[in-house]
């Protein structure tokens, strides 16, 4: 019996082309509420980026944020897991991004900013995500000098790149959601553990989560949970990684799948 549902948000719960949630998934996620199911947020977004979903806080459907791949998880105020990456993991991919001109958002607990901003990461952030939030910009001496905690950068390497970089930042994990950049969070910090973080929490046994999702850094949940659920419109990758594949998330993929498997 399936008691807690762990969604992605971009492309999986939050439209591409509408940027909006689909009145089906909505729908569907009230009625999995007033069967009792926790509902929790599994994303690459940190906090303060998590700007699309007013529709499901306002309808009280929310029962904990899964943030950075795992790196920052909470429910309400309350903090259940945070994990920093390495400083000399840190000062390695800044430093290398520095060199390139490459853009790499960095995050922390309570601050964000971003360092060599172009035009590609405005489209995409201020574009195509609709982030809605003004990002800060910092230099990287600065960063390297004042920053405490990094508990994630999202570095716009290109996959070439991010293979370039590994052997001398390896202590890490990469992610990708969009292929313009990766997420970089600390070795053994991906939405698996997320899920891990949740069930130990809530008391939940792993057979009785399921996961939804789209990207690259959504396999490990897919894989891991009691169920793992791929949109219609998710890369290869994560479908075969999925134990079931359900439509297209502008054609009710989420209601279809939990209709599927009888959750609602």
């Amino acid at each position: 019996m399936i008691k807690a549902l762990f969604f992605d948000i971009d492309g999986t719960l939050v439209s591409f082309k509408t940027h909006q949630i689909p009145l089906s998934t909505l729908q569907a996620l009230e009625e999995a509420k007033q069967r009792g199911i926790y509902i929790f947020i599994s994303t690459g977004r940190p906090k303060v980026l998590i700007t699309v979903l007013g529709e499901m806080e306002k309808r009280g459907l929310i029962d904990g944020f899964i943030t950075m791949n795992g790196a920052y998880c909470f429910v309400g105020n309350e903090v259940v897991n945070k994990k920093a990456i390495d400083k000399s993991e840190v000062e390695s991919i800044m430093t290398y991004c520095e060199q390139r001109n490459i853009p790499c958002m960095v995050v922390s607990e309570h601050d964000i900013c971003i360092c060599q901003p172009d035009k590609l990461y405005e489209s995409l952030f201020y574009g195509q995500l609709q982030v809605g939030v003004h990002i800060p910009e910092r230099t990287t001496t600065a960063v390297l000098e004042e920053a405490k905690d990094v508990l994630q950068l999202t570095a716009f390497l290109t996959i070439e790149q991010e293979a370039e970089i590994r052997p001398s930042a390896s202590r890490v994990e990469y992610g990708r959601w969009h292929p313009a950049f990766a997420d970089i969070t600390p070795q053994g910090v991906t939405k698996h553990q997320g899920i891990d973080v949740f069930c130990k929490h809530f008391g939940i046994q792993l057979d009785e989560t399921m996961a939804f999702g789209d990207g690259g850094n959504d396999i490990p949940m897919l894989c891991h949970a009691g169920v793992g659920v791929a949109m219609g419109n998710a890369i290869d990758e994560a479908k075969e990684a999925a134990d079931y594949v359900t439509t297209d998330i502008d054609e009710d993929g989420v209601a279809h799948a939990l209709r599927h498997f009888q959750v609602i």
